[in-house]
């Protein structure tokens, strides 16, 4: 008998048919409540929904809004590996066929042929020259044409005469770029001061300098001449600023290629390389910032 009253009680606050109640609530009740919470969730949403339509009317469609993480420029290479280390051996050419499709797969896209459409890509000069301005990123210009860099510029490390880009003849070529930063405008030296001696006679105008030279003193010697082969054997002003993906699809970045012609070889040399400007900036914290180094080491056998 108790169990069935316990039972009785259970089932009558589920439903009791008395007070017409379910759970404990009424009908009305229960729609007042449903229709509380309703319409106090739907201001909740309502708010976020606003928020978030506010803070994207603050948003660029073309710029981050804040680049402040980002410490311009990045300086990077191909061929590149996890360790930065070019090595290979003059007998055996697959040591260096790596090395050498890398180049031809990233100078696929600086063909001339592809650079032909007149409404994507326009002349830009093989001089250095001031800043292209294709107007604001908030304009209503549409997309922008890219300046055209063919790859013939390069010299020897093109790869349209040389497949091997030297690495055949213990002669390797290394591209350089500098990583693209939506209007980013860099600024060649407003003086020597901050250069290396050695390096002040790459400087000229309207073009970022780039200087490479052996990371230890005891490699001092033994890299050899290096060749530098690009438009002014820099980085050009007229191919900045970049517009961002939306505006500039088509964009190239100017490319420095690096032939070094006479490096010593079964030894294993630190090269470093940097770019100089008054906008330009190094880190400890980034090997990449501005500058990198590379081991470079050729043998015989």
């Amino acid at each position: 008998m108790p169990s069935n009253k316990e039972d009785g009680g259970w089932k009558q606050f589920v439903w009791n048919s008395e007070k017409g109640e379910l759970l404990g609530r009424t009908g009305s009740s229960w729609f007042k409540i449903t229709l509380f919470y309703v319409i106090f969730y739907g201001c909740l949403a309502g708010v976020f929904i606003g928020t978030i339509q506010a803070m994207l009317l603050t948003l660029s469609n073309y710029k981050p809004t804040w680049q402040d993480r980002v410490a311009p420029p990045g300086l990077s290479h191909t061929p590149r590996s996890e360790k930065s280390e070019v090595s290979f051996s003059l007998t055996d050419p697959g040591t260096y066929l790596p090395y050498t499709k890398a180049l031809r797969d990233f100078l696929a896209k600086y063909n001339e042929d592809t650079q032909n459409d007149q409404m994507k890509f326009e002349e830009c000069g093989d001089e250095p020259a001031e800043y292209k301005n294709r107007g604001d990123l908030e304009s209503d210009m549409g997309t922008r044409r890219a300046c055209r860099f063919p790859r013939s510029v390069l010299g020897p490390c093109s790869g349209l005469e040389d497949t091997d880009f030297g690495f055949k003849e213990g002669k390797p070529c290394i591209v350089v770029k500098l990583n693209r930063i939506v209007n980013f405008r860099p600024k060649p030296p407003s003086s020597n001061e901050s250069i290396p001696e050695e390096a002040q006679h790459k400087v000229q105008p309207n073009i970022i300098p780039i200087y490479c030279t052996n990371k230890r003193e005891e490699d001092a010697g033994k890299i050899g001449d290096i060749k530098y082969y690009g438009i002014g054997g820099g980085f050009p002003l007229q191919y900045y600023p970049y517009y961002g993906k939306l505006l500039h699809p088509q964009y190239l970045q100017p490319l420095v290629a690096l032939h070094f012609t006479n490096l010593t070889l079964n030894t294993e040399l630190r090269i470093e390389c940097k770019v100089y400007g008054d906008n330009i900036h190094y880190s400890d914290k980034d090997r990449y910032q501005g500058r990198f180094d590379i081991k470079l080491q050729v043998n015989s056998l």
